[in-house]
């Protein structure tokens, strides 16, 4: 008599196409990933701290041109011309979230120092909490396919079309931004900055693998 195999319960599941988020899921994580990654940003501006992708580059422009260039405004124009590529490379839908979630961190980022003020803000702590706020953000983000323009859009892309590891990539190019600090700013808080980028990136390295959690 012939038995038919067990069939272990990891592969039943993923064998069940994964249920696509609702479009109020999709608002939620926007403007939550967002706004979690606008306090990040707005840490580490009062450390004067950096972080890395095209965050890490507008803040090297507003703190060269601080008088002129806003980080909001340089944020948002610096990750204009990723778009093509994030239109042709990963579809419509998560260009339009990701224009969107650029469009919400600029403005978030924007009007929470009115609203919020740190009477004191130590930079380890800056970079720490930072970080992880970052983190978690952009977690958020590309669990509902979307993303913060510029650079991630490169990370997902690579990550979904080559499996390579999208906080392990973040972190090596995050890197060489951060570096490119010691033009504007001291060795300590290039050290800080890289503590920053450091833990967001093991936020996403930890949790955003192949395999289990695609940005889909």
């Amino acid at each position: 008599m012939k038995t038919t195999p067990a069939i272990a319960p990891q592969a039943v599941n993923a064998a069940k196409p994964a249920p696509r988020h609702r479009l109020h899921e999709d608002i939620q994580a926007l403007v939550t990933g967002t706004l979690f990654v606008a306090l990040g940003v707005v840490m580490f501006g009062h450390a004067g701290l950096l972080t890395g992708g095209t965050a890490g580059i507008a803040f090297l422009i507003h703190y060269a041109y601080a008088a002129d260039i806003s980080f909001s405004l340089a944020f948002f124009v610096v990750n204009l011309p990723f778009y093509i590529f994030a239109w042709r490379r990963m579809g419509r839908a998560f260009t339009l979230k990701t224009f969107v979630a650029v469009a919400l961190l600029s403005l978030f980022t924007h009007f929470l120092p009115s609203g919020l003020a740190f009477e004191h803000l130590s930079p380890p702590l800056a970079a720490v909490l930072g970080g992880l706020l970052c983190g978690t953000g952009m977690l958020i983000l590309f669990r509902h396919r979307a993303s913060l323009g510029g650079l991630n859009v490169l990370v997902l892309y690579l990550q979904e079309r080559l499996g390579w590891r999208a906080g392990k990539v973040q972190m090596a190019i995050d890197s060489l931004i951060v570096l490119g600090a010691f033009w504007v700013t001291d060795g300590e808080r290039v050290a800080l900055s890289v503590l920053g980028a450091v833990v967001l990136n093991l936020t996403l390295a930890i949790n955003h693998r192949p395999g289990r959690y695609m940005a889909m």
